[in-house]
């Protein structure tokens, strides 16, 4: 059974930093190229950043330079470090695979909110 569960959201003032995890079963962790996404109020949920298979990294320009995506294959696990965070990061961050895999797998998410 495919599972996501992400952790690590909170509130947090703005400047501030938080370290999301997200832990995969179900899936051979190692083969896959991994993603955070999020989905801020009343927007469509968006790609942040993703980590290849061979490690290679790629971000939005929106976060690009205070985000840092690292996986732990041995773990399964995913992690955002989110630095210097902003009201617009505000917003549910999800894992998945990229391109997501079939099935409509999403976890439940972990809540970011972003307020002095």
């Amino acid at each position: 059974q495919v599972q996501f569960v992400e952790s690590g959201g909170g509130l947090v003032q703005p400047g501030g930093s938080l370290r999301l995890s997200c832990d995969a079963s179900g899936v051979v962790f190692r083969i896959y190229n991994w993603a955070w996404y999020r989905q801020a109020p009343g927007k469509q949920r968006e790609w942040v950043a993703d980590i290849s298979r061979g490690y290679g990294t790629r971000y939005a320009d929106s976060v690009k330079g205070r985000f840092t995506i690292s996986r732990d294959n041995a773990k399964s696990a995913l992690y955002l470090q989110m630095n210097n965070l902003n009201p617009e990061d505000t917003a549910v961050y999800y894992c998945n695979t990229i391109p997501v895999l079939p099935g409509d797998y999403w976890g439940q998410g972990t809540l970011v909110t972003v307020s002095s």
